[in-house]
């Protein structure tokens, strides 16, 4: 397993090849094999994270599974024990056969460090990875493959790193309920201090804040709708609300946001924001149906905006390990408090398979993969989805869980799943025509119930929570404003509360 040290230059002459022994330390090795073998309780100190191939000698790998699968069975493991197990291995033989066995448990003193040598064996276990790592990355580099572009390379390698990462990360362990329930009442006593009593990152919707009592770490939140319900207008709304609130309270309230558009371009969801903030229509902004009044007030927004800790990735057909790696160095850089992925049906998994059993299984790696950002990073992820074509065929459309592409995974995965859901879209697609036999008075009643009904439901839309791990579902009414893509509070329902059907 030595690995040739090669000159790369050529110019070694006649000077001995040298070699580079791959980290390991035999001497941690043995103490931790002689420990168990003497007691095996001593395996509790490192059975959570040592694992045989973590070690660097075959014979003393070899060894420590059997010592695994014994205790596993209830079994004593000592030199006793095991000796039948040794005898005809030729690893073992070669240095000492079951005698070898004997040796270390003599050898033995103290195992009070035990642990220790157990970190110090995962180490340079890791250190042999990154060393494997490395190779592969240098030699995919030098090969020439058509089919197989730079960036491919660098997520891959981001990929094993990131796994590798996972590997090395020994930390976890049951925490103490004292310790989790100062946690939550510090959590707890944050929102009563806030003039919101919001204990997560505030969505700047009241009526939204109120039922998921805002949008809390480690939350992954599935927010779907089909096309033209407003899917991405509310998630940039909410995003920017997050943002602006952290910038106006001081970091108190609110969050840095990243926001992740594989559908829009960066300038296109910045004009969004702009014409909301300037109250200019964003379709008159397209059209260039603006009058030199506007343009001060753009000024004046965009030098609002600016300050805004709101960062925009636009890089099109994302994999799950690019959105991870993007979102934790923007965690790192400028304490990233809330990612907003539009939509996830956008993003690539790692495999390369096709197929409607492929996709379905890379969505569910997708899922995940936000769920383990959303973990990892302790902030809430929110992800955009589409919803079946289902929906356009039922008389009523509002929607449902079983209406999510690929639902099985994404329910499952997320802690909270919203619609939105604009009646009035559909109330404008549907006006009444007269029928052949119908008189002029039931056309013109039926003719005012439509009118009627359009005039309840204009500029608003609901998000109707369909699933809430840690609370209720209902239904919410918000305000909505075409001109500025603008979702708000419904101010006719205040100082009451949320609506609920």
């Amino acid at each position: 397993m030595d690995t040739k040290l090669i000159d790369p230059a050529g110019f070694a002459g006649n000077a001995p090849v040298t070699y580079r022994t791959p980290p390991h330390n035999e001497e941690a090795e043995q103490t931790v094999l002689g420990a168990i073998l003497v007691n095996n309780k001593a395996f509790e100190k490192v059975g959570e994270f040592l694992r045989p191939e973590h070690f660097f000698d075959p014979a003393n790998q070899k060894i420590y599974q059997a010592v695994l699968k014994m205790i596993d069975r209830g079994q004593v493991a000592n030199p006793i024990t095991l000796k039948a197990y040794f005898e005809q291995d030729r690893d073992l033989s070669e240095i000492g056969g079951p005698e070898y066995l004997a040796r270390l448990a003599a050898a033995i003193v103290t195992v009070h460090n035990l642990e220790d040598y157990g970190r110090i064996i995962h180490d340079s276990y890791l250190r042999r990875q990154l060393i494997e790592v490395g190779e592969d990355m240098v030699n995919q580099a030098y090969k020439h493959d058509i089919d197989i572009v730079a960036n491919d390379q660098i997520e891959d390698a981001e990929k094993k790193l990131f796994e590798l990462a996972a590997t090395g990360d020994i930390k976890g362990d049951f925490i103490p309920f004292d310790r989790a329930l100062t946690a939550a009442i510090a959590t707890a006593e944050a929102a009563f201090r806030r003039s919101s009593h919001v204990t997560g990152v505030t969505s700047g919707l009241r009526d939204l804040d109120t039922k998921l009592g805002g949008l809390h770490p480690s939350d992954l939140l599935i927010l779907a709708g089909r096309p033209s319900m407003g899917k991405t207008a509310l998630a940039t709304n909410i995003a920017f609300n997050a943002a602006k609130a952290y910038m106006l309270s001081g970091g108190k309230e609110g969050a840095p946001v990243g926001f992740f558009s594989l559908e829009m371009s960066a300038e296109q969801l910045a004009l969004r924001i702009l014409a909301d903030q300037a109250e200019v229509s964003g379709d008159k902004i397209r059209r260039g149906e603006i009058t030199a009044t506007d343009f001060p007030k753009f000024v004046e927004a965009s030098q609002y905006l600016a300050r805004v800790p709101f960062f925009v990735d636009d890089t099109p057909a994302l994999t799950i390990t690019a959105v991870r790696t993007r979102a934790r160095r923007l965690k790192r850089t400028h304490g990233l408090g809330l990612v907003v992925v539009d939509y996830l049906q956008l993003l690539r998994g790692g495999g390369t398979g096709r197929g409607e059993q492929n996709r379905v299984q890379e969505i569910s790696e997708i899922t995940r993969g936000l769920k383990a950002i959303a973990k990892e990073l302790d902030l809430p992820v929110i992800a955009l989805s589409q919803l079946s074509r289902s929906v356009e065929s039922r008389e009523d459309k509002r929607p449902q869980l079983s209406d999510l592409r690929e639902s099985g995974s994404i329910e499952q995965d997320a802690d909270v799943v919203m619609f939105v859901f604009r009646e009035q879209y559909y109330l404008e697609r549907a006006e009444p025509g007269r029928r052949p036999d119908e008189s002029e008075d039931k056309y013109n009643d039926r003719y005012a119930q439509w009118q009627d009904r359009l005039a309840q439901v204009h500029n608003t839309a609901d998000v109707i929570i369909g699933k809430q791990r840690h609370g209720p579902v209902g239904t919410v009414r918000l305000y909505f404003d075409g001109n500025y893509t603008r979702f708000g509070d419904l101010e006719t329902q205040h100082g009451g509360g949320s609506y609920d059907e």
